[in-house]
């Protein structure tokens, strides 16, 4: 008996659209970055691409809890001495709301090539409207979670 061993051709990703309104931002980049990791699939393996297309939309309504309206930060620096900047996580989701909810799934996934692979498989929208409906046909997921379509 040989042993079952998952390829990248046996996988056909679906596109899975997520509302954002009201849910919790961990929450929701963890649900997302799971279903990017393909760790719902039975045939899940760790070193490739099992993972599905998600759509996340009305990423501006994303809930932060406590007071992290006010106090968290985001830090860059340039390498240069004194090159640090800070920005406001309030000043982000004004600016562009569709960058917090990249940035968490984003530090939810691997930190190598297949992470950013599977990076490029996520759609953010700050609105309720994305240009996707001919890949996800179907009815889109309420804001209690995602919904498999194809």
């Amino acid at each position: 008996m040989k042993t079952y061993s998952t390829k990248l051709s046996d996988t056909k990703p679906t596109w899975h659209v997520i509302d954002a309104q009201g849910q919790v931002l961990g929450r929701l980049a963890s649900e997302v970055a799971q279903i990017l990791k393909g760790k719902h699939h039975p045939t899940y393996a760790p070193h490739l691409y099992m993972g599905d297309v998600v759509v996340v939309v009305n990423a501006e309504k994303v809930a932060l809890t406590g007071s992290k309206v006010a106090q968290k930060r985001y830090y860059r620096h340039s390498q240069y001495p004194g090159g640090l900047k800070t920005i406001g996580v309030a000043t982000v989701l004004k600016q562009h709301p569709a960058r917090v909810v990249e940035h968490a799934v984003k530090g939810m996934l691997p930190h190598s090539p297949l992470g950013r692979a599977l990076l490029r498989k996520l759609k953010v929208y700050a609105g309720p409207e994305h240009p996707h409906q001919a890949q996800v046909r179907g009815p889109q997921a309420g804001a209690s979670g995602s919904e498999e379509t194809s």
